[in-house]
C-alpha cells in the first residue's frame, strides 16, 4: 500500500499544495487538515499539483468539494494542476472541470490568481 504525502510551499500570495501517492479514506484527512491550515491562516488562494499523485478515490474527490465553499466566500480559489491522464479522468467524469480551474501547470494557474 502506497503513502500519501502532502507538501506546502507558497509563491507570491498563492499557496501551493503538492500532493504525492495514494489520496483515499485513509488519507483523505492529511489533506483536509493542510486546508483547514490554510484556511486558518486567512490564505484562500490555493493551488493544489497532482504531478505525483497516482491515485484518488471518491473519498478525496469529497475533500476539495467539502473546502471549496468556503474557500471562495473569502474570494478564493482551488485550482488543480499538473494532472495525470487517469486522475483527469477521474475529475472528469464527475463533472469538476465545470466546477474548477484545472490546468496544465503550476505557473498557469500561479498566473492566473495574480491576473484576478
Amino acid at each position: 500500500m502506497e503513502g500519501f504525502d502532502v507538501q506546502r510551499n507558497t509563491n507570491g500570495g498563492v499557496s501551493i499544495l503538492c500532493v504525492k501517492g495514494y489520496l483515499d479514506a485513509h488519507t483523505a484527512p492529511e489533506l483536509e487538515q493542510a486546508f483547514q491550515k490554510l484556511i486558518d491562516n486567512k490564505e484562500y488562494k490555493i493551488v493544489v499539483n497532482f504531478e505525483n499523485l497516482s491515485y484518488i478515490s471518491s473519498a478525496g474527490l469529497g475533500v476539495f468539494m467539502g473546502f471549496i465553499e468556503d474557500i471562495r466566500k473569502h474570494g478564493g480559489d482551488i485550482k488543480l494542476t499538473n494532472m495525470q491522464p487517469k486522475i483527469f479522468r477521474v475529475f472528469d467524469l464527475l463533472g469538476f472541470p465545470t466546477l474548477y480551474d484545472i490546468l496544465d501547470d503550476e505557473n498557469m494557474a500561479i498566473e492566473k490568481f495574480n491576473a484576478s
